[in-house]
């Protein structure tokens, strides 16, 4: 199974080295030296990690045979894809792969049927499914452990428990001061308090 752990961003320098925005989890294990990855156009690859390093919290590699910075930019856009066996599971018990949670049905703690996740969207603060609604609509739900609260590979489905709001439109005020008054005892005005 192959699956897409990185796109190549700038270039670095002019010794050849390129940032890259990282798709995987494990980025120590996909994007190690020695890694050969297949590439999105396939015309440029396939590409063999020569170094990798951190610099001020991005991560830069080198390929073999890139050298300078035009050959470093000539990859900028480049799908950097790896070979991964679909039986490969994380180390981690509650640990996912993408390619498991792809096309898992979504459902609420009481069984309403939400939709299908087809997409994970992997952001600096947390992970999103994209779930695609049986009316063709999508709704964002976050991966986090309040709201998914169980992952079933053999069922084929993740469990959730959303907030108020999060599905549908009927979202509880919560704010309390919408609930507060004026000095004069009269309710404030909407949107002040």
């Amino acid at each position: 199974m192959q699956l897409v752990v990185a796109r190549i961003g700038r270039a670095h320098g002019i010794k050849g080295e390129v940032t890259v925005e990282v798709r995987t989890d494990e980025p120590e294990l996909r994007l190690g030296p020695g890694a050969v990855l297949a590439t999105d156009p396939a015309s440029v690859g396939p590409l063999t990690i020569e170094t990798g390093r951190v610099h001020s919290g991005r991560l830069l590699l080198r390929f073999e045979g890139v050298r300078d910075r035009t050959g470093a930019e000539a990859l900028r856009n480049t799908l950097l894809i790896a070979e991964v066996d679909p039986e490969e599971l994380p180390e981690d018990p509650d640990e996912y792969y993408d390619h498991q949670l792809m096309d898992l049905d979504v459902v609420t703690k009481d069984g309403t049927e939400i939709g299908r996740i087809t997409e994970i969207s992997h952001l600096p603060s947390q992970d999103l499914f994209i779930v695609e609604r049986p009316d063709g609509s999508e709704v964002m739900i976050p991966f986090v452990e309040e709201i998914v609260t169980e992952i079933d590979l053999e069922e084929q489905r993740a469990v959730i428990d959303p907030p108020p709001g999060l599905i549908d439109d009927r979202a509880e005020i919560a704010s309390a001061r919408d609930a507060e008054t004026t000095a004069e005892g009269e309710p404030a005005p909407e949107g002040k308090a």
